[in-house]
């Protein structure tokens, strides 16, 4: 799931790619409510219909927001599934 510059992902709008892995695409992206820079990580397409993949990401996501600092994540779900971090 290649995202273009522009691209509008809820409250986010996709910059530039950071960088992709096994179970993400990394990208940077401006918080358009806040007006400040985050990186996205989306659950690629092909792994997005897999429930085991999607439970691990969903699991890091619930990890990953339970730290206690306001920088580190927001998760959403739907027909995208990412992490603003």
């Amino acid at each position: 799931m290649a995202l273009a510059s522009g691209t509008k992902l809820g409250r986010y709008e996709i910059q530039s790619p950071l960088g992709a892995g096994g179970m993400g695409e990394v990208y940077r992206a401006k918080d358009l409510q806040l007006g400040r820079e985050v990186a996205i990580k989306i659950l690629p397409s092909h792994l997005s219909s897999n429930p085991e993949a999607r439970r691990r990401f969903e699991q890091e996501a619930r990890t990953i927001s339970a730290l206690n600092d306001p920088n580190i994540c927001t998760h959403r779900a739907g027909p995208a599934c990412y992490v603003s971090i």
